[in-house]
């Protein structure tokens, strides 16, 4: 289970109990640093990827805060790095390598800075190889199974300055009671499951998160009911298949009741969640959604492809027909819902027949918008062993015509609410400061007229002109 270089073991402590010891004396090593540089000491988190890891990225920000830290959003002015990386595609992967390239002329101007690397990218045994070989600039690598062992590793680096390598295969254990920074002090994520037991034939992430495990209901509703004692009124239900959730549980709760039970929290008032599989939707949820206010009027329900011989290939254990079925069922229960996806072009094997299925079904359903990838291979999936890859030339042609498709009709979707008055969550101030900008329950983005005062509440807006994916309006 365990693949290491260097480790730190406390026994017979519990894992709150190695947090806080750990955090104490990376405190320690802080306070030592702080007192030879005459200053106090910044770190940058840099996040790649999903909600998933934008939350793991608050729990490790709040871990090196705690341990004395100042958080900033510039690496040149960071005395720590760490890139929580994605390896969901390829480009992600590169994208992590060109920053690295930099990083290592800005270590050659500043020899002690610490350079780490977490995340999924890690999980994958050929990365580290390439990483311990061809960028010594890195000083720390650990993976997703062991992110809470950070204080430890922190700790340790600080104290021996010398490269530290700490990887899991995987893990079942769920450790609660991390420091967590928040990005916004008014909404939080809210892991409610790790890992994903899908094995869909393109997909990298059951290999890299490992075997789906769900918290118990019971810590999750303490931990919304701290999140909302803190002012927070908009909380998102985190997974990589929030629909399968409790199943390795003995206590029974399914996702449904769970979600109903955090929307009857007194002090939340919007709930969302990320991400659903259709196979596990259920007729229970909709009807939860449905009959709580709370549940925000927002479904995204991944499709991937509209030919039901590619989503046999990619092992996704439904059709474009009970997908369309779904799309009914919701549409029928909650007339105002907004309809987001994700698709994939050129997935080996894919022909013009496939991919005409795939815009005839984005036509048809007339999503709000969608996140559309180009195939990308993985190492280690049965899709990336096929042999009947698609050419890039014709999947790139095949993308464009996609992406036509879907601006198309979410441009037509998104726009059915102008002229009407809308509840406005608002986030914050936009690039242009006369504006401030926030979402409607549907996930659409609404600029307006304001100021700062106004952000983490909840205003009535009316929408006065539609831009296709979002609104501008006015304070109703």
């Amino acid at each position: 289970m365990l693949r290491t270089e260097d480790t730190n073991e406390t026994s017979g402590l519990s894992p709150d109990e190695r947090t806080r010891l750990a955090i104490e004396q990376a405190a320690t090593e802080v306070r030592a640093l702080t007192a030879i540089k005459g200053r106090k000491l910044k770190s940058a988190v840099v996040t790649f990827g999903c909600q998933m890891n934008a939350r793991d990225s608050e729990k490790l920000r709040g871990i090196l805060e705690s341990a004395g830290f100042i958080d900033t959003d510039s690496e040149e002015e960071a005395d720590f790095i760490l890139y929580n990386t994605c390896t969901v595609r390829e480009n992600a992967d590169q994208h992590v390598y060109g920053r690295l390239g930099i990083l290592t002329g800005l270590k050659k101007k500043r020899p002690d800075l610490i350079v780490g690397l977490c995340g999924c990218m890690m999980q994958e045994p050929h990365v580290v190889a390439k990483i311990r070989k061809s960028y010594p600039v890195v000083d720390l690598i650990f993976g997703t199974h062991n992110l809470f062992t950070f204080p430890e590793l922190l700790a340790k680096i600080l104290r021996e300055k010398k490269r530290v390598i700490e990887l899991w295969d995987g893990t079942d254990s769920i450790v609660e009671n991390l420091p967590v920074k928040r990005k916004y002090a008014f909404k939080s994520g809210v892991n409610i499951m790790f890992g994903c037991n899908n094995f869909c034939s393109y997909c990298i992430v059951p290999y890299v998160r490992g075997r789906e495990r769900s918290r118990l209901d019971t810590d999750i509703l303490a931990e919304v009911r701290a999140l909302a004692a803190d002012g927070v009124k908009e909380i998102m239900l985190l997974g990589q298949n929030v629909n399968s959730y409790g199943k390795t549980l003995s206590q029974g709760t399914s996702f449904p009741q769970l979600l109903a039970k955090v929307a009857e929290t007194d002090g939340i008032e919007r709930v969302r969640f990320m991400t659903s599989h259709p196979k596990d939707l259920s007729d229970e949820l909709i009807d939860v959604i449905a009959s709580h206010e709370k549940i925000c009027r927002h479904f995204h329900l991944p499709v991937q492809s509209g030919s039901t011989r590619i989503l046999g290939m990619m092992n996704r254990h439904y059709t474009r027909e009970t997908y369309l079925s779904l799309i009914e069922k919701i549409r029928a229960a909650v007339p105002e819902i907004s309809l987001t996806t994700d698709i994939i072009v050129g997935f080996p094997g894919e022909t013009e027949g496939d991919f005409q299925d795939t815009l005839s079904l984005v036509r048809e359903v007339g999503f709000d918008s969608a996140f559309t990838f180009l195939y990308s291979k993985r190492t280690g999936t049965p899709a990336a062993e096929r042999e009947d890859q698609v050419p890039p030339d014709v999947a790139h042609e095949r993308f464009e015509r996609l992406l036509a498709a879907v601006k198309e009709t979410g441009e037509a979707a998104s726009s059915r609410f102008l002229g009407r008055v809308m509840d406005v969550l608002v986030e914050e101030q936009n690039k242009d400061p006369r504006l401030m900008s926030g979402r409607i329950s549907q996930n659409i983005t609404v600029h307006f007229p304001g100021d700062k005062s106004l952000i983490g509440s909840i205003r009535p807006v009316h929408l006065t002109e539609s831009k296709g994916f979002y609104y501008f309006g006015e304070l109703a």
